[in-house]
């Protein structure tokens, strides 16, 4: 049985991750400062409190197991807090990513799955995009991320290092199980805002900016589910131990929905009113974010199983409603 250790895995996605690789039959071992993760979300394998830049603390957790290969998904995430604190982004998502890298070469690991981001591309040239798209990411936390990607490439060619790194659009949903969900403190993304605008717990959402050409005036984004997710993710790994090489994917389910679409959808799934305010327009937000996926179809056999949206605000909704007391 395959060993996988997994880097954030107290966190929204890193968390689906591991009860997929234990679906999957992976032993899994899971790494995180629950800095923003939480230790309850941790369902399958062991769970080790630790930082990822901490050198000293990794060489004693390679020295004691063996891994097969590492799942990196402990990074600070937010656009906004990246421009006014990007020496935070620059050190937890570069340096500490680069700390880890090393401790897997001294430890002889050589295949990584790295959890990217669609910030990496900036100002979209045109959608939906794929992986030729030109990177021109416009703020500390894409560039942080396409540091990474870098870091990989020169890794791969001096060292050996195999590596698939899987842009994300807007990860969303659920557990269809309920088991666990998404709870950031505090909260950006949109379908858990919603949500908590439905049930009480938020007074109303902003919507930001409603002048974009786009057909209804607001931003059209590319929601796709964690499960789904998580299921190339396993794919990727899967051919990595398999010896396949490295490979770089974005992540979407190819079609794209206005923030308004998402509102009466959001309306539609749990029958409730959800108060809106208008607010301008936030520095950096493209009209249209939406990928094309056909390389990871193609090159990988991934079939995302949960792409509609209401099934996906369904599933954050029922977790809203068992975790929150919606």
């Amino acid at each position: 049985m395959a060993r996988i250790l997994v880097a954030g895995g107290a966190g929204y996605i890193g968390s689906h991750m591991v009860l997929g690789l234990d679906a999957a039959g992976f032993d899994v071992v899971t790494v995180d400062n629950l800095y923003s993760g939480y230790e309850d979300a941790v369902l399958s394998g062991e769970f080790i409190r630790g930082d990822i830049g901490d050198a000293a603390f990794l060489d004693a957790l390679f020295g004691r197991l063996r891994f097969d290969a590492v799942m990196h998904f402990a990074a600070h995430i937010e656009v906004g807090e990246s421009v006014a604190e990007p020496a935070k982004y620059y050190f937890n998502n570069f340096t500490n990513a680069q700390v880890l890298l090393d401790a897997m070469r001294r430890h002889g690991v050589e295949a990584f799955i790295f959890s990217s981001t669609a910030a990496i591309f900036g100002e979209p040239r045109y959608v939906p995009i794929d992986e030729a798209h030109p990177r021109a990411p416009i703020n500390p936390y894409g560039r942080s991320k396409w540091m990474v990607e870098q870091l990989l490439e020169d890794y791969e060619k001096a060292y050996g290092l195999r590596s698939v790194a899987l842009r994300y659009f807007n990860a969303c949903g659920a557990d269809p199980e309920c088991r666990i969900g998404e709870r950031h403190d505090p909260e950006s993304h949109l379908i858990p805002l919603m949500l908590q605008a439905a049930s009480g717990r938020r007074e109303r959402i902003t919507v930001f900016g409603d002048d974009y050409d786009t057909p209804d005036g607001t931003c059209v984004r590319d929601y796709i589910h964690v499960n789904d997710l998580c299921d190339v993710h396993l794919l990727a790994l899967k051919g990595l131990l398999d010896g396949a090489g490295s490979d770089r994917f974005n992540l979407g389910n190819g079609q794209g929905f206005s923030v308004r679409e998402v509102i009466d959808t959001a309306r539609a799934v749990t029958g409730r009113e959800i108060p809106q305010a208008h607010g301008e327009r936030r520095a950096g937000d493209p009209a249209r974010l939406v990928a094309d996926a056909k390389r990871a179809k193609s090159q990988l056999g991934w079939n995302p199983r949960l792409a509609d949206l209401d099934v996906i605000i369904a599933h954050a909704w029922a977790w809203e409603q068992k975790h929150f007391g919606a």
